[in-house]
């Protein structure tokens, strides 16, 4: 199958990439040339594990390519996939959808023979009505179908979500567009991954409706381990309590500082206002947004309780910015607001990353960014993991107790037993422990 990509970010690239990898010939088309000439030259945009070597491979294989010219790259394909941002809009909370509306508007003037438009970006119930109207507005003549394929990828796990998904979503009615799904997807129903197929509506709201629930669970659980810091559990082990229940699962059960990224909360917010303008309010996630922004300053106020409650002329240093790990998305990232809150109390922030110290650089001011963990801990007054990178899972206790002035570790990740780093002879704080 010939498939355009439109959109070369984290979904289109991906996306993209794996379809190549099947076989299918792809193209992927962004405006930023200077993208473009990036991809070229083997250059990936984002931190992806994997990706470039899956890029690379597929373009020495001729089945993907890149481009900045849209409408040459409509005609004679396939599947046009539209795969761009759709940010949370400023003021309101919607999810802006102008970019995916002006790739329909573009798209539409070249459509040559029958073509699949398929909205890969995640967007609000109705997104494809309106595709829809604005492509058949544009072009009385073109004969086409719009499709909903919303995705569900996993920031550092994307490539092996995509290729082994817990299921594949098609939303839509018409016979042709179905059947061109179908052979776009078949190389994953060789393998049985579930390929489910429902009304375009089913399918844009079950990507929000399935984000918004993996968010009530982490901060369900946060919620549960602020309780057990008051009467004396061990959330870890409430979670594996609670997670050998089948009808609950163990995934996304892991205390934190709560959650961020590129999907939870925009896509929290964006339902919301979905459901606000249709007059069905939805209590619950209103509920875990709200919980959410607050948990991610009380966890800057859990690390300055731990230093004695005064951090005025003291240095915290803090290791971990991205959201999560394998990833070096900022976006939302707990450690934002960890690090604002820290400043705002006086303290002073040193800082490291594996991947996400140049996209902290456009988010955050007055940090010292480091080289490596431990010239990050030298000479601080305490050590904060935010985020946890395998890289700190063994860090050296006493090579960090000899660096620090003070022996204070503040865990908000729980990625080290209590027992050892106090044997260890530091003061060890944990969430929910």
């Amino acid at each position: 199958m010939r498939i355009t990509m439109v959109g070369s970010g984290y979904v289109g690239l991906v996306s993209g990439a794996c379809f190549a990898d099947f076989g299918h010939n792809v193209v992927c088309v962004d405006k930023d040339a200077g993208k473009i000439d990036a991809l070229l030259n083997g250059k990936m945009p984002i931190y992806e594990p994997g990706l470039a070597e899956l890029v690379g491979r597929n373009v020495s294989a001729g089945r993907l390519s890149f481009s900045t010219d849209l409408p040459a790259n409509v005609k004679g394909a396939d599947a046009v996939f539209i795969a761009v941002g759709t940010p949370s809009r400023r003021g309101d909370g919607h999810a802006d959808l102008s970019y995916v509306y002006a790739a329909a508007e573009e798209i539409a003037g070249s459509i040559d023979g029958f073509t699949v438009i398929v909205d890969k970006s995640t967007v609000p119930v109705g997104t494809g009505d309106e595709v829809e109207r604005i492509v058949r507005d544009a072009n009385p003549d073109a004969d086409f179908a719009v499709i909903s394929n919303p995705e569900f990828l996993r920031e550092g796990a994307a490539i092996d979500d995509f290729k082994r998904p817990d299921r594949v979503v098609i939303g839509g009615n018409d016979p042709r567009a179905l059947e061109v799904m179908r052979q776009i997807y078949r190389p994953l129903a060789i393998g049985r991954s579930p390929i489910i197929e429902m009304s375009r509506r089913g399918a844009e709201l079950t990507k929000y409706a399935g984000n918004a629930f993996l968010a009530t669970k982490i901060t369900f659980i946060n919620e549960i381990a602020d309780l057990c810091e008051k009467v004396g559990a061990d959330v870890q082990d409430v979670a594996r309590g609670i997670g050998l229940d089948n009808r609950i699962g163990n995934k996304f059960l892991h205390a934190g500082p709560g959650y961020g990224g590129s999907c939870f909360p925009k896509d929290t917010l964006a339902l919301l206002k979905t459901a606000q303008d249709n007059d069905a309010p939805q209590r619950i996630v209103e509920a875990v947004v709200a919980v959410n922004d607050n948990r991610k300053r009380a966890m800057g106020r859990k690390i300055v309780a731990a230093m004695g409650g005064d951090v005025r002329g003291k240095t915290v240093a803090i290791l971990g910015l991205t959201f999560k790990p394998n990833t070096d998305d900022m976006r939302d990232s707990p450690a934002i607001s960890v690090i604002q809150t820290l400043q705002d109390a006086g303290a002073s922030v040193r800082a490291y990353d594996p991947e996400g110290i140049e996209q902290a650089k456009h988010v955050l001011d007055n940090v010292t960014y480091c080289d490596g963990p431990y010239e990050a801990i030298d000479g601080a007054d305490a050590l904060a993991i935010v985020t946890e990178w395998d890289a700190f899972r063994a860090l050296d206790l006493k090579r960090i107790k000899a660096l620090l002035k003070e022996p204070v570790i503040v865990d908000l990740r729980n990625i080290y037993n209590r027992a050892d780093v106090e044997a260890a002879g530091f003061h060890y704080t944990g969430v929910g422990r």
